[in-house]
């Protein structure tokens, strides 16, 4: 089962304060334990809202916002994309990770991924299915 991992912003994130080098050595120790352990599939940070921008569709209509967005509680500060055999498995492997927002409380949201499998015949016919597992496998073999 892939789960991602969504790590949410904070007041110091969104202001683009960069993590101390303790903080960094901690979670690239981390990083490679779930490395090690087969189970890390990406994971990455991302830049303050201020640097980036929304989209709304509204049926063929397309709105653009760009950043940053007030409300720092429901925005997204990094990610893991793991793969384990269970939510509790990826609840005892992210309550091993250092806290995120070093001298802060930070919260992490755990979401498992649909597969394939999870979409019946009436979602997605059997040559939408295989142009999906080509598209997987073509962006797989360029990581």
């Amino acid at each position: 089962m892939r789960f991602m991992v969504i790590l949410k912003a904070t007041k110091a994130s969104e202001a683009g304060e960069m993590p101390s080098e303790a903080l960094m050595t901690a979670m690239i120790r981390f990083n490679e334990e779930l490395v090690n352990a087969g189970v890390l599939l990406a994971a990455d940070g991302l830049r303050p809202s201020s640097d980036g921008a929304r989209i709304r569709f509204n049926g063929d209509r397309r709105d653009v916002t760009d950043g940053p967005f007030a409300e720092t509680r429901e925005l997204v500060a990094g990610y893991w994309l793991i793969q384990v055999r269970s939510l509790d498995e990826a609840i005892e492997w992210m309550k091993r990770a250092p806290n995120p927002m070093e001298g802060d409380t930070s919260e992490i949201e755990i979401r498992r991924m649909f597969e394939m499998d999870d979409f019946g015949e009436e979602s997605l016919t059997p040559e939408a299915r295989a142009t999906v597992e080509r598209m997987h496998a073509e962006v797989a073999s360029k990581s």
